[in-house]
């Protein structure tokens, strides 16, 4: 049976959790299946902190401003509940909130791959990252990338006539680089631009892993042309590896710096990427990716918290980050009661979930 779609109080309520200070993917499954639905989980939030700041949730009033900007930019709002929602972004665990869309948001329901790679770019990686995106795009793929200088715009230079996904770190309304207002203007019209930030929320450092989980989220298999050993594409390469979406990289010469990331995917087991038949080849041995079905939120399943348990993870928590596997067995606890109690230190600001789910001290 298919589930009735949100109500505009719930749609606000929704936005309103996704942008509540210290909730991330992470914090924001887990409230939706401890309370069932964002209002609760809203209602819930001030007696979930035993010490520390309550995060304060956006008012009412500030979430239907988001609205309203996404109105006037042209841009739709797509929660993880509602049909829309890419199923190959709902695969990932746990998928973010919502996605901001302009444009074509049935191109995001297409079989896609993502092509990523140096923002300061070869001419000769530069020319390969169009080719390939416009041999993909003959064959029936959509190009994912993420509008950056470089790699970035010769994808989706290559692949804007059969389809290409440019994923921001900043708002959809957002246009950088600069020179990057024309490239964003014909995506804009010919494809889909893609971002979890409000709309006309201005880019930070902070935002790019954020992208970088949507690209590989929305890609079955990702291309890393060009990077070096410390690129952000290569954050890109391993949140697609934990996703299970196939990483291939093209080899370059040991003399070019931007060669030395992808000649280091390879050594990782990475494919090799030399056309698009080597991309055609590995997507045909992928069998498909497993796609869920829409999700529901079962309603209250958790106690309230342990304060003494909450103490005793948060002595166990360092700078490094450790797996929560790692903390159920040092603190000897079950297992759902040491998430919960995770969840509630990275509300009160004493944790950190990183995008691959891993946590440290906050």
């Amino acid at each position: 049976m298919t589930a009735a779609p949100p109500t505009d109080e719930e749609r606000l309520a929704w936005l309103r959790l996704a942008r509540t200070p210290n909730v991330g993917p992470v914090a924001f499954d887990h409230l939706l299946n401890r309370f069932g639905s964002a209002a609760g989980a809203l209602d819930a939030l001030p007696r979930l902190v035993q010490r520390g700041v309550v995060p304060r949730p956006p008012s009412i009033e500030e979430a239907r401003r988001e609205l309203e900007t996404g109105d006037r930019v042209g841009a739709r709002l797509i929660l993880t509940c509602e049909p829309g929602f890419p199923r190959l972004l709902a695969a990932v665990d746990p998928p973010p909130p919502l996605i901001w869309v302009i444009g074509d948001a049935e191109m995001l329901s297409r079989p896609a791959v993502g092509v990523v790679g140096a923002r300061v770019a070869s001419a000769a990686g530069q020319r390969f990252a169009r080719t390939l995106a416009l041999d993909l795009g003959k064959a029936g793929l959509v190009v994912v990338s993420g509008l950056a200088r470089g790699i970035d715009g010769a994808a989706h230079e290559g692949a804007l006539q059969t389809g290409t996904v440019a994923v921001l770190g900043g708002g959809v309304a957002d246009i950088y680089p600069p020179e990057h207002a024309g490239l964003h203007a014909r995506i804009a019209e010919q494809g889909v631009i893609v971002s979890e930030s409000p709309p006309d929320h201005r880019a930070q450092a902070r935002d790019f892993p954020r992208r970088n989980r949507l690209i590989s989220g929305l890609s079955r298999a990702v291309v890393v042309v060009e990077a070096e050993l410390k690129s952000g594409s290569l954050i890109t390469a391993r949140l697609a590896a934990e996703q299970g979406r196939e990483v291939l990289a093209v080899p370059g010469s040991p003399l070019d710096p931007r060669a030395r990331g992808t000649n280091d995917l390879l050594r990782q087991g990475a494919a090799v990427c030399e056309s698009v038949d080597d991309v055609l080849r590995v997507l045909e041995g992928l069998g498909g990716l497993c796609e869920p079905e829409r999700r529901t939120w079962r309603g209250p399943v958790a106690a309230e918290p342990d304060e003494a348990l909450q103490d005793s993870l948060a002595d166990l928590l360092s700078p490094t980050p450790v797996s929560p596997d790692d903390l159920v067995r040092a603190a000897g606890a079950p297992a759902p009661a040491v998430f919960a109690a995770l969840v509630e230190l990275s509300l009160a600001g004493r944790a950190v979930f990183g995008h691959d789910g891993m946590v440290a001290r906050g």
